[in-house]
């Protein structure tokens, strides 16, 4: 499925949760990694305000895209942010829903 590039350059950008492994398996504890770098895979959740709107979003980083102690409250920038609309079955129920990923969040300077 395709892509799309999210535009941040106006909006300010806070870490409202720390980042946490992100599993592929939570039953056996199987961590998610990137396919293309094996590097694992992590979920942070940031709150975008942007135009007088805020909004949180859960998004996936590899573990090398960010630092070490990223808190709450961070004020950061977002690498290469993108979003993807998913569909699965699980249980004979439908879900859908939009996925977000970035190459890094970096503190802001």
């Amino acid at each position: 499925m395709p892509s799309f590039k999210i535009d941040l350059s106006t909006a300010v950008v806070f870490v409202a949760t720390a980042p946490e492994p992100k599993m592929a398996n939570k039953k056996t504890g199987e961590r998610a990694v990137d396919r293309e770098t094996g590097a694992g895979l992590s979920t942070v959740g940031l709150l975008v305000s942007d135009e007088g709107e805020g909004n949180l979003y859960q998004v996936t980083v590899p573990e090398t895209g960010y630092p070490e102690g990223l808190a709450p409250g961070t004020p950061v920038k977002v690498v290469g942010l993108k979003a993807r609309d998913w569909e699965n079955e699980f249980n004979g129920q439908k879900r859908h829903g939009i996925a977000f990923r970035a190459v890094a969040v970096t503190p802001a300077a």
